[in-house]
């Protein structure tokens, strides 16, 4: 058969898209194809499980738009279909008065972004989280925890129970587009569709160059490390610790979050990783370190930043350094307290100029559109995300209809 709709991917961005296609357009026939055997193995189901509330985003860039209605968006999803959620809020912590001098800038972006927000003095954040130390904090109590793999499941069911198909163990290799439809090979068969949206994750640029479009930009690999406190810690905290961000830096440092599940974790940091989906220390695929390495734009984000990425190292190698990192406002906390937990993988689009693409990044075809940048806040921008995307979609088919192509790279 010819689907109307095939979807590349099954974390929560796809599946999303793959259900609000089915929403705004009854009766159409939806295949989601994904690689693992499951939903929501990779970017998904390996995060802190934190819907965000869009502190830090620019003004009218597509991650502050999402992100503000996906916070509304995901627990209207959990309220409606039974899935635990916790607003339990966020705190900004200043540990010393270089941090505290930055807070003004993100009171400020708070404010443009309509993020309501609270400050609390030193006495007043020792008043709420005894166990944290700080000069002074920003309250953001829309903030809250979720699982996203429970949130993408469920989504799952109801592409099926709605006339959908979702086929795992389906690893896509190759794509064929003609004029009226449009191929999809994988390891169990080949699938044709009327359009294609892709939603790849780590593997995004590939799936640009099987559509026939060079990409102007890599996917590069960041590995984020986790560690679990141990069991008597899971009332350390109240809300969420994070650190006021590094506005140099492009990550958010690691910080404190509560889990769904009542356990605590630590993280992440932001390591460049040698292989793909190489969630372990040490993983290496040779061809995936080579590509990366011979990148024009990976080069130039390393040199720009040389002492910062060998201090991710040192402390992604020694847990010593990466405990330091916590203990700035949470000193009670030993080595022995931090335990394994499964690492992340980031996928950050980088320019050739060596720029880290910030926002959502978005590519087309005739008959194709490719996610190619979605990092954090994805996953709570998702259903924004899908939504958007099946405006493109009608966008696509709509300048086909009308006898021309439609491009908005």
């Amino acid at each position: 058969m010819t689907y109307d709709y095939i979807v590349i991917g099954a974390g929560i961005i796809g599946v999303s898209t793959a259900w609000q296609l089915q929403r705004a357009f009854p009766g159409c026939s939806v295949l989601v194809l994904e690689k693992e055997a499951r939903p929501a193995c990779h970017q998904t189901g390996r995060n802190s499980g934190v819907i965000h509330a869009g502190v830090y985003y620019t003004p009218g860039s597509l991650k502050a738009r999402f992100c503000k209605e996906g916070n509304i968006a995901t627990k209207k999803f959990c309220a409606d279909y039974g899935i635990r959620y916790d607003q339990c809020g966020k705190l900004l912590v200043a540990t010393n008065e270089q941090e505290f001098g930055r807070m003004a800038a993100l009171v400020t972006r708070c404010a443009e972004n309509e993020i309501p927000i609270e400050q609390l003095t030193a006495q007043q954040l020792k008043e709420c989280e005894p166990n944290i130390s700080g000069v002074g904090a920003l309250l953001v109590p829309s903030t809250g925890i979720v699982s996203y793999s429970e949130i993408t499941k469920k989504m799952a069911e109801l592409v099926v129970e709605g006339g959908g198909e979702v086929r795992y163990n389906s690893r896509v290799v190759a794509i064929h587009e003609q004029s009226d439809q449009i191929t999809v090979v994988t390891f169990t068969g080949s699938f044709t569709g009327r359009f294609l949206v892709a939603c790849a994750g780590v593997m995004a640029d590939r799936i640009v160059t099987m559509l026939g479009t060079q990409p102007e930009f890599k996917i590069i690999p960041f590995r984020g490390d986790y560690f679990l406190l141990a069991a008597e810690h899971n009332r350390i905290v109240n809300h969420l610790i994070y650190p006021i961000p590094d506005p140099e830096l492009p990550f958010l440092g690691v910080h404190l979050t509560r889990m769904i599940d009542g356990t605590v974790t630590v993280g992440p940091n932001a390591v460049l990783a040698f292989k793909r989906e190489g969630y372990g220390r040490f993983a290496f695929s040779l061809s995936d370190t080579i590509e990366m390495l011979t990148y024009p734009g990976l080069l130039k984000v390393l040199y720009r930043n040389f002492s910062v990425s060998m201090v991710e190292l040192k402390n992604a190698l020694h847990k010593a350094g990466y405990l330091e990192l916590v203990r700035k406002y949470c000193p009670s906390l030993t080595r022995e307290d931090l335990h394994d937990y499964p690492a992340g993988i980031r996928a950050q689009a980088v320019t050739r100029e060596g720029t880290l693409v910030s926002d959502f990044l978005f590519v087309n075809t005739r008959r194709a559109l490719a996610v190619c940048n979605a990092p954090s806040p994805a996953a709570t921008s998702a259903i924004p995300i899908g939504g958007y995307i099946v405006e493109k979609v009608t966008a696509l088919a709509e300048g086909i209809s009308n006898g021309g192509p439609w491009r908005e790279n």
